[in-house]
């Protein structure tokens, strides 16, 4: 059996999500004028302001998209787009979806706010001079680091700027109220929190609105054109609706298994860097083991049904150290051999004695290579 430390990358489906799926299967073209296409649109409407309800927003500010990188995309591009500053204000610690987005904006000034050792924004002072966005993670995917959004966003909006939150990793583990933080745009993504792969979903506010990047039949307000899947709305909406009921238990339950955890990886093995740190999300838990690397530990891992991701990205068969753990100032030697850990709703106590039983034994022998 596989003992799955990897929920930050994706959830296993919750069953309401596949009943509810199930259940509007079979809905045709919501744009349709007929009977069927009739029903179609209500279930499509019914996803739509129940995610408004639980989000803090109006069911016309809920766009449907194919994911959460599409939803990044079409708000920097198109507040950028919508923009006269030629300037964007973001950080180094981004997901690829705002950073590699972000890079291929035209034209763009691009001044990143610093962050520290843990990956938590330290100045937000470039905010206060106006940029056609700007855009910051509310918690980091690597090191759970949560980001003081409430602030960045009353500083941008204070300077006139359009705000953008990348809310991937916290939709369905935070109470969001769009709203209430006055936000311009936010992220998110379905499987993120138990719903289907292949469906996220944008805030945009009626204005200042993102201008469009694609172009066809003008669905979802013209900013995200194509035919709506309403089977996946309707999933999304029910994943959605269950995690947030449990934020209040599951935080505290995650959270506690997550502290086993690092403390029982402190305690049984030498040299181990922590890289996460308060304010941060239950689930996550960030460590490096200097002597290591990466690709080693996840393939050890892995042949004992372990299954974790690695701080690292390969490039071109290359192990590299992330572009988050570079911004946090870590050294190559220390953060080429890192370990992410991302509990979740199926984690168990047992999966956690699991870990702890075997990682000594498989750091000790990725060291001994």
């Amino acid at each position: 059996m596989s003992r799955y430390f990897d929920y930050a990358a994706t959830q296993p489906m919750r069953q309401v999500a596949i009943d509810a799926w199930v259940a509007a299967s079979g809905a045709v073209n919501s744009g349709a004028q007929y009977a069927s296409g009739r029903r179609a649109r209500s279930v499509l409407d019914d996803a739509r302001e129940k995610v408004a309800e639980l989000l803090g927003c109006e069911p016309i500010e809920v766009i449907f998209t194919s994911s959460g990188t599409e939803a990044d995309n079409i708000a920097i591009q198109g507040l950028y787009k919508a923009g006269n500053t030629n300037r964007v204000i973001s950080t180094p610690i981004e997901h690829p979806a705002v950073r590699d987005t972000v890079a291929q904006l035209k034209g763009a000034q691009v001044d990143l706010l610093p962050v520290d050792r843990h990956s938590h924004v330290s100045d937000l002072s470039l905010l206060d001079t106006p940029a056609d966005v700007a855009t910051c993670m509310w918690a980091n995917n690597e090191t759970g680091a949560i980001q003081p959004i409430a602030e960045f966003a009353a500083r941008a909006q204070a300077a006139g700027t359009p705000v953008h939150v990348d809310a991937v990793q916290v939709a369905g583990k935070l109470p969001i109220n769009f709203h209430e933080l006055g936000l311009t745009t936010l992220a998110a993504s379905a499987h993120k929190f138990g719903g289907p792969r292949g469906i996220g979903l944008l805030l945009a506010k009626r204005s200042p609105a993102p201008q469009p990047i694609a172009y066809g039949g003008g669905q979802e307000r013209g900013i995200r054109p194509g035919t709506v899947d309403v089977a996946s709305a309707s999933a999304l909406a029910a994943a959605l609706e269950e995690s947030i009921a449990e934020i209040p238990s599951e935080s505290q339950r995650v959270g506690q298994l997550r502290d086993a955890l690092r403390a029982g990886i402190v305690s049984s093995i030498d040299n181990v860097v922590l890289n996460s740190s308060e304010p941060m999300l239950p689930s996550h838990l960030h460590v490096s083991f200097p002597g290591t690397d990466g690709d080693s530990l996840i393939m050890l891992l892995d042949s004992l049904g372990i299954e974790a991701s690695t701080g690292s990205a390969c490039h071109s068969g290359v192990n590299r150290m992330s572009h988050v753990l570079e911004a946090m100032n870590v050294s190559e030697a220390d953060g080429i051999g890192s370990l992410r850990f991302t509990l979740g709703r199926n984690t168990t106590q047992e999966d956690v004695d699991f870990v702890l039983q075997e990682l000594p034994a498989v750091v000790a022998r990725a060291r001994s290579v």
